[in-house]
């Protein structure tokens, strides 16, 4: 049987409490009862009422007010280093937000041995009966679409001739830093099938040398540029083929950006799942030309980092996401839906809980809604030690455990493993399922042609393929499996350069995607662009023009790799941290772009690279500048990483290090507070500008997001006019965090031993929570200005197929999936062979023994039994093909009415039909005042017009209701299309 733990398995193989997890029933009743289960074993229930939010923090704040945080231990490339939480965030009258956490946890754990002890409150041996996901079994086999269909057969002649412990080897990673990627699975030798190699992350290649370090996802949104998302795709993936990287752990797009202080919202495209998805989508297409399996992640709804993960917060769960189905299908799953259309290959599961379910065991998400309504073909792989469970997990459609370690890091006792092989052999794993996740990893392997052994040579001893860096040394010398004892070196880095030459060269396209995603938000008098040689109306009395700029985010700090995984903000800011980050192969200050672009003849530049002005600095430092150009920044990233107080999520919208009272100190003595100001914020998401933002000589405001390696020439292109201003917000930017709404703010204390997080806000999160409220924000969702100006005009709204509620039926299935013998092989075939060395906490599937296979009855999650019918959403890619059927042709005409060419986001947005009732459930249906349905980019010359024709789709013009399981579109009433440059700037609309 496999293996499961005292404080992680329920219904699904996952810990469920009384105490943190109520019955919720929200409005769309999804939360239905189930008794899913695995073997469980000193589990306990809480018989208590679930406390109000804070209690607990709040009396424990009361009496252990001067408690001291301890240190805490982050994964970096050895898994040991430490890092000091220094200069807690300190709310005014209070102690830390985050002694705080640490106080509670333990009041938690003393609460837990004082009741366990007395035996009063606790059942420790039984879970909770009733659950809030739904079963959904079994797992639906691969190999139903058409485009998939060879890939399929091929895998399925490969698979019949693996042994077990081959297909274990498949399924199962090595262990942490046992290999040299950050995720590594062993070979088939029998057959041929290689060790592949799995490597963040979404900005760059994560601990790979001479390679790009792009600028983040959340500033590829900010382009809303179709053709950069591809193109960024490509070149990226090219980078990991190059490196010998099979599978990459990109794009993001979960966290969607419920939360504008997420800590990993940055990794992603914005808070829209439109944008979120056509970015995506594009990115995936763009990585799987070259070659390269994508990694749709993190599935779904992980957005927060506090309490993201069992332990890591010193709980024993994770938080649970407690969402509706229409929220779910709505927002959270858009982007992957359309991720699952663009064919791609992997998905990732995520830590947290859906609806009191481990993500990596719930078998409605991952069999339910992922393989069957959404029709996905390649495999699920899990966060890193986000299972929980063994069996009931491989039932509930997980395919890959990653990186093989159990429920601790380097255990060496996987929940897969030789327990896959056991569980296997003594019937509780049917082998079907096993051959089914066999043969998606493989079909997808054959998917993306990296059979071709021209193209991916095998690795060692075979051939000269595979990686060829460390994910754990930078010398080219180093130990092979470097988290064993095993101390076999060889040449584990070859420095390859993968970031392209001349007109090729990644560089070039990192920067006009960074120049691209920079954000114009205010241009009084319109003094961008600035002139290289200085506007030249005040001189000194050499005849220059003085240019002060400030701030430490203007310049280069300790250097661009000064902290592992980029976990701390000092010098410019290009990226978040975590392991979406990079490491820089060089990244450009702005002051370097920047003096480097001003005329020295007739521009004198004068820098101060500190957010400290002392009192007694020489007036000839603010009071003499014609122009002062200020830096600040707000970072934020992974939570298994802290810097500063900040622990993965910000606890706030403002700027850091002081960056609001450099602006206004800056704007006051800047030429004695009459020369103008240019403000320009790097950050990982919305700041709150309103401490500043009005003053009289802060004349331009540019929020460059997060730029990656060409941050300061980007920019520099942007400040001197060499490219327009062209990027738009891929979110809102509130005047205070607030505005945001209850749905908006991070649950920064634990309500629970299980924290639950109810998305009570259902469908109203950034600028749908903003319209529905009639909030002003400072600057609105798909808001920028540019260098010229444009007019919209000649909407049109042609109607090409007529509504009907319901799609087509779900369509017949296109392939027949493999089948295979239903046989257990011999047990004695997967022992360990004779003379085998054993490596230290490395993953095998072999077993030590005969003696534990036996057969017996096995607890199956209850509903296990019972199959459950296709869902009418699916049947392809992405769900049913009729939701992606045109149904609206939206002409608008564009016209540059400015004096330069420049680029505009045409941005088609869709308000509902009022009085609306689902007549499955008889609820009258509430929608967003608008919603984003489509974009393009247009560039034009100064004078010139377009005709830009959009499409809209049946989904785009549906809602999901809960009552039929399937998307209907409204069949009375007008539906408004409103075109524009922005969610609140939709000067053109038609009714339909």
């Amino acid at each position: 049987m496999t293996r499961t733990s005292g404080l992680s398995p329920t219904r699904e193989g996952l810990l469920h409490d009384r105490w943190g997890a109520p019955q919720h029933q929200f409005h769309d009743d999804v939360h239905r009862s189930s008794t899913e289960s695995d073997r469980r074993l000193d589990q306990f229930e809480l018989h208590d009422d679930r406390p109000k939010q804070g209690w607990l923090a709040n009396w424990a704040q009361s009496w252990f007010g001067n408690y001291q945080a301890a240190e805490h231990v982050y994964k970096d490339r050895n898994h040991t280093r430490k890092g000091n939480i220094a200069e807690k965030h300190k709310p005014r009258g209070c102690c830390s937000r985050y002694k705080i956490c640490f106080i509670t946890t333990g009041v938690l754990l003393a609460l837990f041995l004082l009741l366990s002890g007395s035996g009063a409150f606790w059942v420790y041996k039984s879970a909770p009966k009733d659950g809030q996901s739904p079963p959904w079994y079994p797992s639906p086999r691969g190999g139903t679409v058409g485009s998939w269909q060879e890939s399929y057969k091929r895998a399925e002649v490969l698979v019949r001739k693996m042994t077990l412990v081959e297909k274990v080897n498949v399924t199962s990673g090595t262990g942490w830093s046992q290999d040299l990627c950050v995720g590594n699975t062993a070979p088939a030798n029998s057959v041929g099938f290689p060790a592949l190699c799995l490597q963040d992350g979404p900005l760059g290649l994560r601990f790979a040398d001479h390679s790009t370090a792009f600028p983040a996802g959340i500033t590829v949104g900010a382009t809303w540029n179709k053709d950069l998302m591809y193109q960024k795709g490509k070149a990226h993936g090219l980078e990991a083929k190059l490196k010998g990287v099979n599978v990459l752990l990109g794009p993001a797009m979960g966290p969607l950006g419920r939360m504008p202080a997420g800590g990993r919202n940055w990794e992603g495209f914005g808070p829209d799942p439109v944008l979120q998805g056509v970015a995506a989508a594009k990115e995936i297409k763009g990585i799987q030309d070259s070659g390269v399996m994508a990694t749709a992640k993190h599935l779904v709804a992980n957005e927060q980092e506090h309490f993201r993960q069992s332990f890591e917060w010193g709980l024993p769960n994770a938080l649970s996401s407690n969402i509706d189905d229409r929220t779910l299908h709505e927002l959270y799953l858009w982007p992957f839906a359309e991720s699952v259309r663009a064919g791609v290959a992997s998905v990732m599961c995520s830590y947290n809980l859906v609806n009191n379910s481990y993500a990596c065991g719930n078998s409605k998400l991952m069999n339910g809604i992922l393989k069957d309504e959404l029709g996905f073909q390649g495999f699920v792989q899990s966060d890193w030690l986000a299972q929980r469970s063994g069996v009931a997990s491989a039932l509930a459609g997980l395919d890959m455990t990653m990186p093989g370690d159990g429920l601790k890091w380097k255990d060496g006792d996987s929940l897969f493993g030789p327990r896959l092989t056991e569980s296997a052999l003594n019937g509780s794993l049917p082998m079907e399922r096993l051959n089914d996740m066999v043969t998606r990893v493989v079909a997808a392997w054959y998917q993306l042609k990296q059979d071709n052994g021209t193209q991916w040579p095998p690795p060692p001893p075979q051939g000269k393929g595979g990686p060829n860096f460390s994910s754990f040394t930078k010398e080219k010398s180093g130990l092979v499996h470097p988290g064993s004892d095993d101390k076999t070196k060889a040449e584990v880095n070859r420095f390859v350069d993968v970031q392209g030459k001349g007109k090729n060269s990644h560089g070039r396209l990192a920067k006009q995607i960074a120049s691209e995603g920079t954000v114009l938000v205010k241009n009084d008098g319109g003094i961008l662009p600035l002139s290289k040689k200085g506007p030249g109306k005040k001189r000194d009395a050499n005849g220059k023009f003085r240019v002060g700029i400030f701030g430490e985010d203007a310049g280069p700090g300790d250097g661009p790799n000064a902290c592992p995984d980029q976990s701390c903000n000092q010098g410019t800011l290009g990226s978040g941290w975590g392991s979406g980050a990079a490491d820089f192969p060089y990244l450009i200050p702005p002051i370097d772009a920047l003096q480097s672009a001003f005329d020295a003849e007739s521009v004198e530049v004068t820098p101060h690279l500190s957010n400290d002005i002392p009192v007694k600095a020489p007036l000839s430092l603010l009071h003499d500048q014609d122009l002062c150009i200020v830096f600040v920044n707000s970072d934020a990233g992974e939570g298994f990483l802290s810097w500063n107080g900040v622990r993965g999520d910000r606890n706030d919208l403002f700027l850091q290090k002081g960056g609001d009272k450099l602006v206004e100190k800056v704007s006051h003595g800047c030429g004695t507070g009459k020369s103008d100001v240019l403000v320009v914020v790097h950050a990982v998401g919305p700041v709150v500008l309103e401490g500043w933002i009005d003053l009289p000589n802060v004349k331009a405001v540019i929020l460059a997001n997060l730029p990656g390696e060409e941050s300061g020439n980007a920019l520099a292109d942007v400040i001197f006019g060499d490219v327009d201003a062209s990027g738009r917000l891929p979110y809102t930017v509130g005047k205070c965090l607030s505005d945001y709404g209850p749905g908006g703010q991070i649950l920064y204390y634990p309500n629970g031993v299980v924290p639950q997080q109810d998305f009570q806000e259902r469908l109203y999160i950034d600028y749908r929570h903003f319209d529905k409220h009639d909030i002003a924000p400072r600057y609105e969702f798909g808001f920028g200005l540019s260098y010229t100006t444009f007019e919209f005009s000649n909407l049109t709204v042609t109607e090409k197929k007529p509504r009907s509620a319901l799609p087509a039926p779900r369509p017949d299935v296109q392939a027949t999936p493999p089948t295979y013998s239903m046989d257990i092989p011999d047990p004695s075939t997967a022992l360990f062979p004779p003379g085998f060395r054993k490596l230290k906490d490395r993953i095998y599937p072999y077993i030590s023994s005969t003696s534990k296979i036996k057969h017996g009855k096995y607890p199956y999650p209850e509903g296990y039994g019972q199959s459950q019918p296709p869902s009418p959403a699916g049947g392809a890619e992405g769900g049913n093909p009729d939701l992606y059927s045109p149904h609206l042709s939206v002409s608008v005409s564009l016209k540059n009415t400015g004096s330069r060419k420049g680029k505009q986001v045409v941005q088609v947005y869709v308000s509902f039909p009022d009085g609306i009732v689902d007549t499955s459930t008889g609820d009258e249906i509430d929608f967003p005042v608008r919603q984003l349905r489509e974009f393009e980019k247009v560039e034009l010359d100064a004078g010139k017009s377009q005709d830009v024709e959009i499409v809209l789709t049946r989904k785009d013009l549906s809602y999901w209701s809960r009552g039929f399981g399937n998307w209907v579109m409204p069949t009375e009433g007008k539906f408004t299309i409103s075109v524009g440059a922005s969610s609140r700037d939709l000067p053109v609309s038609a009714a339909w």
